[in-house]
C-alpha cells in the first residue's frame, strides 16, 4: 500500500483532516512556522539582492526531525498548509527542508475542511506558486526592513522597549491624525425646529422638521432665527403640501470577508478583531459536533473575497425554499469582485448550510455559537429576497416655509426573516393623507444644537478604514491593533482608540523624519505592488531596491539629525511609604505597575490598579479595572483577595435609582443594557 504524508499547520485541523482520508494517509502538524528569519539580528543581506537567511526556529527542531523522518517513510509528501500567501510560503520551506522536488505536484489546497474538500484538493494538486512565495518573501522581508531599522532608533531617540513598523506606524498615525482633527473642530451652532402635528379628525401624531423657506433649503444658524420661524409657524395655518408615496427596497448584506465579519463581530456582539479570528479559527479547524465528530464548520477566514461556490448558493436555495418559499429567493446572485482581492477564495461561510447554528448550538461553546450563527445568518440572508417597504414622503406647508416627514410601513420582510427582524416601530407609521388638508399643530419645538467633531476610532470603524485605504491585510488587522495597544501607542478609551503622549510623540517624530513609512497612500501603493508579484508580473527583488533607496536615505537622515525626546513616566496618585516621593506608572512585561522616581536609591514597586470610580456591591471597596491572561478586561473589587467580587462589564458613573450602588453596562447602541449588581436589587433599564 502507498504510504501518504499529508502535512497541515494546525492539530486542530489535522485531527478534522484525518477522518476524511483513506488507509495509508497520515497527518502532521507544523504547529505553525518553523523556519524564519532570525530574531536577534536584521537576517537580510542588504548587499547581496536582498537576501534572507532563513533558520530553524528556536524550540522547533524535534518537531522537524519528528516530521523529516515521517516524510522518509512516505513514498508521498503533500503539504496542505492554508490557502493564502502566507501558507504557500510555509509549504515552500518545508519542500525545502524535506528536500522535495519543487517541480513535483506536492502542493495541495482547500477552503472548507470538509471530506468533499480535502479529497477534490489531492485530486488537482499543484506545484508550489513560487510567484505567491516571492510575495510573501518581499512583505516579511520589508516588515523586517522596517522594524529592525527603526526599533532600534526609537530606543535610542526617545525610549527603550519601542517599536515601529512598515504598517503598525501607519496605523497609528491614522488614529493621531484623528485626534488631531478632534482638537482642531470648532464646534458650530444649529437649531432644529419641529412641529408635533395631527389630522383634525384623528388622534395619530406625528413630528415634521423644517426643512426649507421660499423654496430655498436652509438650516436654522441661531436662537433669533429660530425665533423668528417660530413667530410664522404660529400665524399661518398648516397645510399637507405634497404627498408621494412609493416602495423602498432594501438589499442583503453581501457574505463576510475577514474585515467585514472582524466589523460586524464587534458591532453586534462586542467582540475584539483577536477574540473574532481566534474563534473563526477554531470554527474553520474542526470543532466535535454531536453524532458528525470533528467538522470544519466554516470556509478560511482569511478572504478579501465575496464571492460563494455554486454549490453553496444551491444549497442556500434548497433551503430558503425548504423554509420560507419560493417568494423568498434572491433573483440574482449577490457577489462583487472587488479590486486586488487575493487569491481565488470564497467568502467565509458555514461549509454545509444544514449545519444550521440550532443543530450545532450545543456542541459549541457560547462565543463559538455566536460568530457561527453570525457567518450561517449572513450568508442565508445574502441569497435571499430583498426586504420591501411602502414609503411615504410628506412636505407639510406653513406659510413660506416647509417642513418634512416621512413614515414607512414593511410590505414584505424578505432577508429581515434571518436573525434580527428590521421592522420599523409604530412612530414610522403616518396616518392617511391627502394633498391640501389642513392639520392641527399640537406643539412646536425648538431645541439648540452644535456640530460634532468626528469620532475617535472603534476596532470596528478602524478595521474599515483599513480597509478602505489598503493598509496591510486582512490577516494584518488583528495582530497590528494588538501590538500598538501593547505597545502604550494607543489606549482605549469607551470602546475608542486614543493616542497616547507616547503614540503622539513618536507618531510626530515619524512624519518629520520617515515620511514614506507613514504615508497612506505610499503604503497602500506597497501593498499593491506585492499583488503584483503575486501574479508574476513584478520581480520582488525589483521592489524591495526601490524601496530601501528611499528608506536607506530617511534612515540615515534621521539617525544624524533627529534629537532625543525624553517623556516621562505619567505620575499616580500614590506617595511612596518608603520616602515619600510620588509613584510614577510604569510598563513592564506583565503590564503596568508603580513605581518609585527614586530608583536606584529606592526600589519600590506596587501593582498598578487603574481605578473606574465605582464601588464594590459586595463589600464597598472601589472597582479596578484588570487584565485576564488572556488579555481581556474585567472589573474586580481592589480588596481582592479579601473580596472576591469581579465583573465582565463596565462600571458607569450612574448610581441605581433603587438602591445607591454602583450600575454596570452591558453592550452598546442599541444592545445595551444597564444593570444593577448589588444582590436582591433586580434594577435594570435597556434601550
Amino acid at each position: 500500500m502507498t504510504k501518504t504524508l499529508v502535512i497541515v499547520e494546525s492539530p486542530a485541523k489535522a485531527k478534522t483532516i484525518k477522518k476524511y482520508l483513506p488507509k495509508g494517509y497520515e497527518v502532521e502538524a507544523t504547529m505553525g512556522h518553523v523556519i524564519d528569519l532570525p530574531k536577534s539580528r536584521i537576517g537580510i543581506d542588504i548587499e547581496n539582492e536582498f537576501t534572507p537567511e532563513y533558520i530553524k526556529i528556536r524550540g522547533k527542531a524535534t518537531l522537524l526531525k519528528s516530521l523529516k523522518k515521517a516524510a522518509s517513510k512516505a513514498d508521498i509528501v503533500y503539504l496542505a498548509t492554508d490557502p493564502d500567501r502566507e501558507g504557500e510560503a510555509i509549504s515552500w520551506h518545508m519542500a525545502n527542508f524535506l528536500e522535495i522536488d519543487l517541480n513535483t505536484k506536492c502542493r495541495i489546497e482547500f477552503h472548507e475542511i470538509t471530506k468533499k474538500a480535502v479529497n477534490a484538493a489531492i485530486d488537482n494538486k499543484r506545484n508550489i506558486d513560487i510567484d505567491l512565495v516571492n510575495s510573501q518573501q518581499a512583505r516579511r522581508i520589508l516588515d523586517r526592513l522596517v522594524g529592525y531599522s527603526l526599533s532600534p532608533f526609537l530606543w535610542k531617540k526617545v525610549k527603550k522597549g519601542l517599536s515601529g513598523g512598515r504598517v503598525q506606524s501607519v496605523v497609528t498615525r491614522i488614529i493621531v491624525d484623528r485626534e488631531e482633527e478632534i482638537a482642531a473642530f470648532i464646534p458650530e451652532e444649529y437649531w432644529n425646529l419641529e412641529l408635533l402635528l395631527k389630522k383634525l379628525d384623528d388622534d395619530k401624531q406625528f413630528i415634521s422638521k423644517f426643512y426649507s423657506e421660499d423654496g430655498k433649503k436652509k438650516t436654522v444658524p441661531n436662537a433669533e432665527e429660530a425665533i423668528r420661524l417660530e413667530k410664522i409657524v404660529s400665524e399661518n395655518p398648516i397645510l399637507v403640501d405634497k404627498v408621494k408615496k412609493r416602495v423602498r427596497n432594501q438589499k442583503p448584506q453581501l457574505p463576510f470577508t475577514t474585515s467585514t465579519l472582524q466589523q460586524e463581530a464587534y458591532k453586534t456582539l462586542g467582540f475584539t478583531t483577536q477574540r473574532t479570528m481566534r474563534l473563526a479559527q477554531q470554527l474553520y479547524e474542526g470543532v466535535d459536533i454531536a453524532g458528525t465528530g470533528l467538522t470544519g464548520l466554516i470556509t478560511y477566514l482569511r478572504t478579501d473575497s465575496t464571492r460563494i461556490s455554486d454549490e453553496a448558493v444551491q444549497e442556500c436555495i434548497a433551503y430558503i425554499e425548504d423554509h420560507f418559499g419560493k417568494d423568498y429567493l434572491g433573483h440574482q446572485k449577490k457577489t462583487v469582485k472587488k479590486k486586488n482581492v487575493q487569491d481565488a477564495h470564497e467568502a467565509i461561510r458555514p461549509s454545509s448550510v444544514g449545519i444550521t447554528p440550532e443543530i450545532a448550538k450545543s456542541s459549541l461553546e457560547a462565543d463559538q455559537y455566536k460568530l457561527y450563527k453570525l457567518i450561517w445568518d449572513r450568508l442565508l440572508s445574502s441569497q435571499m429576497a430583498d426586504a420591501q417597504f411602502y414609503v411615504t414622503d410628506v412636505d407639510v406647508a406653513c406659510g413660506n416655509l416647509i417642513f418634512k416627514t416621512k413614515g414607512e410601513i414593511q410590505k414584505f420582510d424578505g432577508f429581515t426573516r434571518i436573525g434580527k427582524s428590521q421592522n420599523k416601530n409604530d412612530d414610522s407609521i403616518l396616518p392617511e393623507l391627502v394633498e391640501g388638508e389642513p392639520l392641527e399643530r399640537i406643539k412646536t419645538t425648538k431645541e439648540q444644537k452644535y456640530t460634532k467633531p468626528p469620532a475617535r476610532y472603534t476596532e470596528a470603524s478602524l478595521v474599515k478604514i483599513l480597509e478602505e485605504k489598503g493598509i496591510g491585510r486582512p490577516s494584518t488587522y488583528a495582530p497590528t491593533i494588538a501590538t500598538i495597544k501593547n505597545r502604550d501607542y494607543v489606549e482605549v478609551e469607551d470602546k475608542h482608540f486614543k493616542p497616547t503622549e507616547l503614540g503622539v510623540t513618536v507618531t510626530t517624530l515619524m512624519k518629520e523624519y520617515f515620511s514614506d513609512v507613514v504615508n497612506i497612500s505610499f503604503t497602500a501603493e506597497m501593498e499593491d505592488k506585492l499583488d503584483i508579484v503575486a501574479e508574476g508580473e513584478l520581480d520582488w527583488i525589483e521592489v524591495l531596491k526601490n524601496f530601501y533607496v528611499g528608506f536607506g536615505k530617511e534612515l540615515k537622515n534621521a539617525q544624524e539629525n533627529a534629537e532625543a525626546v525624553n517623556i516621562p513616566d505619567p505620575e499616580s496618585d500614590v506617595d511612596c511609604e518608603l520616602c515619600g516621593r510620588r509613584m510614577v506608572i510604569k510598563k513592564g512585561k506583565f503590564g503596568r505597575f508603580l513605581a518609585c522616581p527614586g530608583f536606584p536609591e529606592c526600589k519600590n514597586t506596587k501593582p498598578f490598579f487603574e481605578k473606574t470610580g465605582g464601588l464594590c456591591p459586595k463589600c464597598g471597596g472601589e472597582i479596578v479595572k484588570r487584565m485576564s491572561k488572556t488579555g481581556r478586561t474585567f472589573y474586580s473589587c481592589s480588596n481582592y483577595p479579601d473580596c472576591d467580587y469581579m465583573n465582565w462589564d463596565l462600571p458607569i458613573p450612574d448610581i441605581c435609582p433603587q438602591c445607591g450602588s454602583t450600575l454596570f453596562q452591558k453592550g452598546l447602541g442599541k444592545r445595551k443594557s444597564v444593570y444593577c449588581d448589588k444582590q436582591d436589587c433586580e434594577y435594570k433599564k435597556t434601550n
